[in-house]
């Protein structure tokens, strides 16, 4: 398939004119459950995309139930991979879903999620290879969650194995890489630097601050960063269509975060 079957598909998960994207990862129900925000898809793809969002990334099945036939637009990524929390390796990813299942459901893009330093490294990257192959011959855009996360982690949020985890999605093959935020833009700037496609930030865990929030969002577009990929901070705040303004904010009209905050009051 053409490059320039890749380069549309970019620009329906990608903001054309700044070159940045703001996802909302809704993949969660596979590893928890059906968690708050996510009980209805539907409705929390509407909210989301109501605000903003370039796209969202959920599992195979949930396509259907959450296509909404109304509204604003938003881009699709199907995930690949996935593991629960009930298993006794839940770092341990396998794919469940391929680049041509997702191009037959309508994606727009796929994800795959890698955690390194652990027993299943091996047989994760191995899946990454393939699908990193898969996807450049269908021209489909890929989106690599890497996570240095695992029995030989000490610190999953220290700068050199984040560097790393984003390196490792660069020279695998992914058109986006996605990693935790490393805590400050100097140091997030040297994940941005060592990885020459698009880092985008993970929300990680339900904060309690909006302002916790958007000073990460932040830091790591001030670092160079190309958006975020904010899950739970996002579905389950309040008003998800009002963090999204907030985020797209920072993130396409590079606003400060006072500036960021007034859309959540």
């Amino acid at each position: 398939m053409s490059i320039l079957g890749k380069q549309i598909r970019l620009e329906r998960i990608i903001n054309r004119n700044t070159g940045n994207t703001v996802i909302v990862p809704m993949d969660h129900g596979m590893s928890v459950g059906p968690i708050a925000g996510l009980i209805s898809v539907r409705e929390a793809i509407h909210k989301v995309s109501e605000g903003g969002a370039n796209a969202i990334v959920e599992h195979k099945g949930l396509v259907k139930a959450g296509h909404r036939g109304r509204g604003k637009d938003i881009g699709l990524i199907i995930h690949l991979s996935a593991s629960t929390s009930l298993s006794v390796h839940p770092n341990a990813k396998t794919l469940v879903c391929t680049v041509e299942e997702a191009l037959k459901l309508g994606a727009d893009a796929v994800s795959i999620h890698v955690n390194l330093g652990n027993g299943g490294e091996k047989e994760m990257l191995n899946d990454f290879g393939k699908v990193s192959y898969d996807a450049r011959t269908w021209g489909m855009p890929l989106l690599a969650m890497i996570y240095p996360r695992g029995e030989n982690i000490k610190n999953e949020f220290d700068v050199n194995v984040i560097k790393h985890a984003a390196r490792v999605g660069d020279e695998m093959g992914a058109d986006i890489v996605k990693v935790s935020y490393t805590g400050s833009t100097e140091t997030f700037r040297e994940v941005v630097q060592g990885c020459s496609v698009p880092v985008v930030i993970a929300g990680g865990p339900k904060m309690e601050s909006d302002i916790d929030i958007l000073e990460m969002v932040k830091g790591s577009m001030d670092a160079g960063g190309a958006g975020a990929s904010i899950g739970r901070n996002v579905f389950q705040h309040s008003d998800p269509t009002a963090m999204i303004k907030a985020i797209a904010a920072i993130v396409h009209d590079g606003a400060d975060v006072d500036r960021a905050l007034s859309f959540l009051k």
